[in-house]
């Protein structure tokens, strides 16, 4: 009986990589996070800047790659903050 009062972290019957996979991550570790998609902001704009446009599709292609990274990133960590606390389950 004192089990079934006790709360607990977790629903019931999910396991850790469950609990990992529902956006846990997000919620515990949004500053790391964020400072990994500022930085890929920050190497897409240094690369746009600093590399000149005579290096063809790959140089346009860096710059795309680590512009898109940085705002997927922040965009999920702000998605998950607006749903966090609307207090609905990722």
């Amino acid at each position: 009986m004192a089990d079934a009062e006790r709360e607990h972290p977790r629903p019931h019957g999910a396991t850790r990589m469950q609990h990992l996979w529902r956006g846990g991550a997000l919620v515990t570790h949004q500053i790391p996070l964020a400072v990994v998609g500022l930085a890929c902001l920050a190497v897409g704009i240094v690369v746009a800047v600093a590399v000149p446009d005579s290096d063809g599709p790959a140089w346009a292609m860096a710059v795309a790659g680590s512009l898109a990274a940085g705002v997927l990133l922040l965009g999920r960590i702000a998605f998950a903050i607006v749903r966090y606390r609307r207090g609905a389950t990722l």
